[in-house]
């Protein structure tokens, strides 16, 4: 049966797109390795990666969500209580990968190619996964034959539940996840064609289109060849070119492709941002328009989180909860992401603490401090002593000065039956 992704990519981009995700009609194989031709070169996952935006915007997501502590509740009732958490939320690779480097290479992975695929090698008396073995991508397709899933990674077959399998950016009838290094292939290519260009420039091996003109005499077919090739055989060794006074050498509009790399360069950055949801001020790109000004940093988290990490925070719980017998379910704690300057969360905590939702022992925990001893209770009864006598004082009143402290007469109660 044919793919029916297959007959799309075939008829929205043709021959290029099809032999990109490598679609064949024969097995339908759709492998979730990245290789693209843009211009002159060849963009893959690997080669993506030098181009400096992409790297700072996989790193910047990987780093958030790998290092956001996991937790793990289930529900009594309408409680929600922390339940300890499973060997394979602490080591998830064994004793050389622990969950903050196994986080960190799988959301990597979700990023640049809208997928993630490991081994499943141990699995627990449950019947659930106790040791996942992330895979490289480019060893890895997944098949579809005849209504089958299947994996094939460094060569051999495996069956879907010996294959831990995560995606993102998912279409209908796809099993794949789509690859954003694909569709940003011909950003990624201009802004390597670029860096390779001027590599080889400063490098001696490339240069701008130019001219040649001898303004002494005509020369004839066989003498300009020989210059050019004297020329070329010069420039590419990285060597001095000499000529005499009868030959000019003129740049071909050097000047301006020189501000058009330079363009180029600067809007790829925003480009790329897109395609991997940063924004570009996070990942110290250029930003001329459209700017908004937060009152903290707090706020600025706040956005990010909210409208670029947030869906992909939520996919990974519900992955991560599949580790886990029912009805446990993992939650990644993004308050991490929302660290305070010190003025807000003193402020914040004041206020949690005056409405009797966080305890001061919680809130000098957050500080690295131990809770308070004894001692200290007595020194601050001594130094707000002051503070709190009125306070004591009122509570001391009648009943009737309570109620009505603006009057100096009593409050009267009516009595029953009057």
């Amino acid at each position: 049966m044919p793919n029916p992704f297959a007959r799309a990519l075939n008829a929205l981009f043709g021959r290029q797109m099809r032999d990109f995700y490598g679609i064949t009609g024969a097995q339908d194989l759709i492998p979730t390795r990245t290789v693209a031709k843009a211009g002159a070169v060849t963009v893959t996952n690997d080669s993506a990666m030098r181009h400096s935006a992409v790297w700072a915007c996989l790193r910047l997501r990987a780093d958030l969500i790998s290092t956001m502590p996991v937790d793990v509740y289930r529900r009594v009732g309408q409680a929600q209580v922390e339940m300890p958490k499973p060997p394979i939320l602490v080591e998830p690779g064994g004793e050389r990968v622990d969950l903050c480097e196994w986080l960190y290479s799988s959301q990597s992975d979700l990023d640049r190619a809208g997928n993630c695929i490991g081994l499943i090698t141990q699995v627990n008396a449950a019947g659930l996964p106790a040791r996942i073995d992330l895979q490289a991508l480019s060893e890895c397709s997944v098949q579809m034959i005849q209504g089958e899933l299947t994996y094939r990674i460094g060569g051999k077959s495996y069956t879907p539940d010996k294959v831990w399998h995560e995606k993102q950016y998912t279409l209908p009838g796809l099993e794949v996840g789509l690859s954003p290094v694909a569709y940003a292939a011909w950003s990624i290519g201009e802004y390597l064609s670029i860096q390779q260009f001027a590599l080889d420039w400063f490098g001696g091996g490339a240069v701008p289109k130019a001219r040649m003109k001898n303004a002494a005499r005509t020369v004839s077919n066989d003498e300009a060849q020989k210059i050019k090739d004297r020329y070329r055989a010069s420039v590419t060794n990285g060597d001095i070119f000499v000529t005499g006074q009868d030959w000019e050498f003129d740049f071909i509009q050097a000047q301006n492709a020189g501000m058009e790399w330079i363009d180029g360069k600067r809007y790829g950055v925003s480009d790329i941002a897109r395609f991997f949801g940063c924004p570009g001020d996070l990942i110290d790109a250029a930003v001329s328009t459209g700017s908004i000004t937060y009152a903290n940093v707090t706020q600025r988290n706040l956005q990010f989180l909210i409208m670029h990490l947030g869906p992909a925070v939520y996919r990974r719980e519900r992955s991560l909860s599949k580790l886990l017998p029912s009805p446990r379910y993992v939650k990644l704690n993004t308050d991490a992401i929302l660290r305070m300057d010190p003025q807000t969360r003193a402020l914040v905590e004041q206020t949690q603490i005056t409405s009797r939702t966080l305890t001061p022992d919680e809130a000098r925990e957050h500080s690295n401090l131990p809770p308070l001893t004894e001692d200290q209770y007595v020194q601050f009864d001594r130094l707000f002593a002051a503070k709190q006598a009125p306070q004591q004082q009122a509570r001391s009143l009648p009943l009737w000065d309570v109620v009505n402290p603006i009057s100096a007469v009593p409050y009267e109660l009516p009595e029953v039956g009057r």
